[in-house]
């Protein structure tokens, strides 16, 4: 779950004679603390074991409960994903089709766009720092799952979604989404959503997808059980599907 919307509250704080006071130098580290957490320029993650620059990411806000996938999560979708548009070319895709929609998975678009900065991807996100990507952006909020520009609808080889609340009625407003995004038919787009172990029932459901082996992991550890699950068999690139016995 990369991204949830919270309410934001601008909170007047009133005067008060008996409230303690801070050191000048708690009182810097405070503000230099705050500035961290209100910035909205860039952090720059390392490839493991190098100390090169892998991407370059929007800083996480814990007050939108945002939490990024880690190195190998994000690669390994990424290159999935490259993976399956590759295929399509090769099956006779334009390239025109080879479009790739990243609903709520900002990590994911970065990593993509790094590995092959080619491929066409647009950003669904609720969250308007991510605006400086400027044409790659679309302004999302999950409660109004098809109020999208026109030219997005049907227009999506590959959707991706990352539900930002493990909620019955999140994942059903997501599934709107993707269905808006995606080629029309039941095989004609690739799918991949990658929620909690607990929406597995209803991934199948509304949407016909199963678990796949793979275990996606987060930056900062989660409590909840993260699954990928996809709408084909993606074989060994991700551990093929886990079906039940």
């Amino acid at each position: 779950m990369e991204q949830q919307q919270t309410l934001r509250h601008d909170t007047a704080v009133p005067e008060d004679d008996d409230a303690p006071t801070l050191s000048s130098h708690a009182l810097e580290a405070l503000k230099e603390f705050l500035a961290e957490q209100n910035r909205s320029g860039a952090v720059r993650e390392e490839e493991e074991g190098t100390g090169e620059p892998a991407v370059e990411l929007v800083s996480e806000d814990w007050r939108l409960s945002q939490f990024w996938y880690d190195q190998t999560t994000a690669e390994t979708v990424a290159r999935e994903v490259i993976t399956l548009c590759r295929d399509d070319s090769a099956a006779g895709g334009t390239v025109d089709s080879r479009r790739v929609a990243c609903i709520a998975c900002p990590t994911l678009y970065a990593y993509i766009k790094k590995i092959d900065p080619s491929l066409s991807v647009q950003l669904l996100e609720y969250d308007e720092r991510f605006g400086r990507y400027g044409s790659d952006f679309t302004f999302y909020d999950y409660n109004q799952p098809e109020e999208l520009p026109a030219e997005l609808k049907h227009g999506f080889q590959v959707v991706v979604a990352d539900p930002p609340y493990l909620s019955k009625e999140c994942l059903e407003k997501v599934a709107e989404t993707v269905s808006f995004l995606a080629r029309p038919g039941p095989s004609n787009s690739n799918l991949l959503l990658l929620t909690g172990e607990v929406q597995k029932e209803r991934a199948a459901e509304l949407l016909g997808l199963h678990p796949c082996g793979f275990r996606p992991q987060h930056s900062s550890k989660l409590g909840n059980e993260f699954r990928l699950f996809t709408n084909y068999n993606p074989g060994a690139r991700l551990g093929w599907w886990e079906v039940e016995r």
